[in-house]
């Protein structure tokens, strides 16, 4: 039972906020790093985030039935051993408060505010209001899962400057051609559960060139953190390097006879990407 407690957290989603928002620490170290401070900004960030993934298994346990990678979740009627409503959201609760108190207690006011927006957006924005409404949805949620680097830069600064901006916007435009990818290969899942993303609503061709746009405009967000001196050439060239390879074959799905499979790579190609991003963080700052 405790697993399936851990599943509605959704680990996957806490361990990749926590490595964006290292990338974000790491930047704003420059290399004074505070192991508590970087710690105790982990972990009341992935708590926080904990309490907005069970609240969202809560809200969606209805057409993650209708899902083929849902379907088994914890809240899903007729599931495995399934969790009692009431429960999820006590152990919601607790997440977030816990969250929240270590937040405010070992980093700051900002660094706190910052979380708790995004808290907000991801529960109320997306959740509650556009997932089944809008295709901008996907837009809304990326506002959320851009918040990580910033918490992580203000836990050390107290401060948003443009780094903190940049990093943010880094993430919003990373994560759309990211999400578009899954809708790709998951698009018959997004169908029988009726949620709007862009290729069911505008189509394949639609997606693609979205994808394209967002792609570029990563690029060059990357690209600025070096051109406002944050970080080095090493940090530029790596970037610059991953950022293209992703464009080119983002521009192969044109023609790719198999668009699941080549959504597939993208999405891959995409981990990648922000995996690597944070190391050069940490690795090439000025």
């Amino acid at each position: 039972m405790i697993k399936r407690y851990i599943s509605l957290t959704k680990p996957g989603i806490i361990m990749g906020n926590a490595i964006t928002a290292s990338g974000g620490f790491f930047l704003a170290s420059r290399g004074a790093f505070d192991p508590v401070l970087y710690l105790a900004m982990l972990a009341g960030l992935s708590l926080i985030i904990a309490s907005g993934c069970v609240i969202n298994n809560y809200f969606d346990r209805d057409i993650d039935g209708l899902m083929e990678r849902t379907k088994n979740r914890a809240l899903v009627s007729g599931a495995m051993v399934p969790i009692a409503p009431w429960k999820a959201i006590f152990f919601a609760a607790a997440l977030g408060v816990l969250g929240v108190w270590i937040l405010y207690r070992y980093t700051n006011l900002l660094t706190l505010e910052v979380a708790l927006f995004g808290a907000f957006v991801y529960i109320v924005l997306y959740t509650l209001w556009s997932k089944r409404r809008s295709t901008k949805s996907t837009f809304i949620g990326s506002l959320s899962g851009a918040v990580p680097p910033v918490i992580g830069y203000c836990a050390v600064t107290n401060t948003i400057d443009a780094a903190a901006i940049l990093l943010f916007l880094i993430l919003v435009l990373w994560q759309m051609p990211h999400f578009f990818a899954i809708a790709l290969y998951r698009i018959e899942d997004y169908t029988a559960a009726a949620i709007p993303v862009l290729p069911v609503k505008k189509g394949i061709l639609a997606t693609k060139i979205q994808m394209i746009l967002y792609i570029n405009a990563f690029i060059v967000a990357t690209l600025a953190l070096t051109a406002l001196d944050y970080t080095g050439y090493f940090y530029a060239l790596v970037m610059a390097v991953l950022g293209i390879v992703w464009l080119v074959l983002a521009i192969m799905g044109f023609k790719a006879p198999d668009t699941k499979k080549w959504a597939r790579r993208m999405f891959i190609l995409s981990l990648v990407v922000i995996v690597t991003f944070p190391v050069m963080l940490a690795i090439d700052v000025r």
